[in-house]
C-alpha cells in the first residue's frame, strides 16, 4: 500500500511541474515575443520536455494499475487530442492577453509529454496482458 501513495505523489508531482514549468517557459516566451527578450524559451521548453517525458516513462512503467489502464489510456487520448489542436482550442485565449494562450499551450504541451511515453508504455503492457490471456490454439 506504501508504494501506490508514493506512485500517486510522484504522478501529483510532475503534473505540478508541468504546470509550474508551463507557466514560466510561457512567461519566458512571452518576454521573448513580446519584450524581445535575450532568453529563447525553446532551450528551455526542450529541457523540461525531455525531463517530463523520462518521468513519464517511469511513471508507465511502475504507476498505473491494471484496473486505471482503461481510464488512463482515455484521458491521455483526449489530452494528445487537445494539445494536437492547441491553436484551434486555446487561440482565442490570445485575443484577451498574449499571455494566456502562452500559458495554456505550454502547460497542456508539458502535461502531454509526460503523459504521452506512460499511455504508450501501459498500452504496449495492456497488448501483452490480453496476448496472455488468449488460450492458446
Amino acid at each position: 500500500m506504501e508504494m501506490e501513495k508514493i506512485a500517486h505523489w510522484a504522478f501529483v508531482a510532475c503534473v505540478i511541474i508541468a504546470i509550474v514549468m508551463g507557466l514560466v517557459v510561457g512567461y519566458m516566451e512571452y518576454e521573448y515575443i513580446i519584450n524581445s527578450a535575450n532568453t529563447n524559451p525553446a532551450n528551455t521548453a526542450a529541457d523540461v520536455t525531455l525531463i517530463l517525458l523520462i518521468l513519464g516513462i517511469i511513471v508507465g512503467l511502475v504507476n498505473i494499475t491494471s484496473k486505471e489502464v482503461t481510464p488512463f489510456l482515455i484521458a491521455a487520448i483526449a489530452l494528445i487530442v487537445a494539445s494536437a489542436n492547441v491553436g484551434i482550442v486555446w487561440g482565442p485565449l490570445s485575443t484577451i492577453h498574449a499571455l494566456l494562450f502562452d500559458w495554456a499551450e505550454y502547460i497542456l504541451n508539458f502535461i502531454v509529454a509526460f503523459v504521452a511515453p506512460a499511455a504508450v508504455i501501459i498500452a504496449i503492457k495492456a497488448v501483452f496482458a490480453m496476448e496472455k490471456a488468449k488460450p492458446a490454439a
